[in-house]
């Protein structure tokens, strides 16, 4: 009998399985599948974000179906996949979701884009580096376990010299150029052209810590979904109660589609 299939979808703060440590555990009963949306690749040149591309990439990994698990960014791609696919979606976890389209009259979102939105609108005239430096600059939260770029979701430096290395992303080590060029080329999270998920089983998972998050998962609580705080900064999916409020979310719901009360 073959597994059942969970697909991980990342944020900013790297890419692949390395995006998720605390969900390698998840492999031994599940087919886990960690992704890299468009433009995340250890060697290619990083390329703009096109949120349906990324939802695209979603909905081929999840084959016949099974379940999606989202952080950060990355959620913009699983709503996305499950908005159009929503018979191959049996579950959806969307952890620090930054869903901000949909909370675009809400107060908290309202401040953080005209926080950011200065910033996009001339990031044609600086340079990788520059842009890089004001964003974290602009999103740097207090100190703590994972609260080092909140908004962006990778925690690190930026400094002058493309020999430098970010540290403290979830990739491991990546080369200042690479990371900045990235980052630049990212589409605020404001322009994804979001839709609620229509009869998903949805976990919302944050850390409790930033009212810009805080707000999308109360809002998406209005529309059915289960929230649930866990302390763990940016990255409440890396502490152990995290991994297992993911992973029991992810049994319930898997044990209601074998008893047939879900689709299969």
């Amino acid at each position: 009998m073959s597994k059942t299939r969970i697909v991980f979808v990342h944020g900013l703060d790297g890419f692949g399985a390395a995006a998720w440590p605390a969900q390698h555990l998840l492999a031994g009963r599940y087919d886990a599948l960690f992704l890299k949306r468009s433009g995340f690749d250890a060697f290619a040149e990083p390329t703009a974000t096109n949120f349906f591309t990324d939802a695209r990439i979603v909905a081929d990994a999840l084959g016949a179906g099974g379940h999606v698990v989202a952080h950060a960014q990355g959620a913009i791609a699983a709503m996305m996949a499950a908005v159009e696919h929503p018979h191959l979606v049996r579950s959806l976890t969307l952890v620090e979701p930054a869903l901000t389209s949909l909370t675009a009259e809400l107060p908290a979102t309202m401040a953080y884009r005209e926080h950011l939105e200065p910033l996009f609108a001339r990031r044609a005239e600086l340079s990788d580096e520059d842009f890089a430096r004001e964003y974290y600059r602009l999103t740097a939260a207090p100190g703590g376990a994972g609260s080092g770029g909140y908004r962006s979701g990778v925690s690190g430096t930026v400094g002058a010299g493309s020999g430098r290395t970010v540290i403290g992303s979830a990739q491991g080590l990546e080369s200042i150029g690479r990371v900045s060029a990235r980052l630049r080329l990212q589409s605020p999270s404001w322009e994804a052209p979001l839709h609620i998920v229509p009869g998903v089983p949805t976990l919302v998972l944050t850390g409790g810590w930033e009212p810009l998050y805080e707000e999308v998962a109360d809002y998406l609580a209005t529309t059915g979904a289960r929230h649930v705080v866990s302390r763990g900064g940016h990255r409440p999916q890396d502490t152990e109660e995290g991994a297992g409020i993911i992973g029991s979310f992810i049994a319930e719901t898997q044990s209601r589609v074998t008893g047939g009360q879900l689709r299969g």
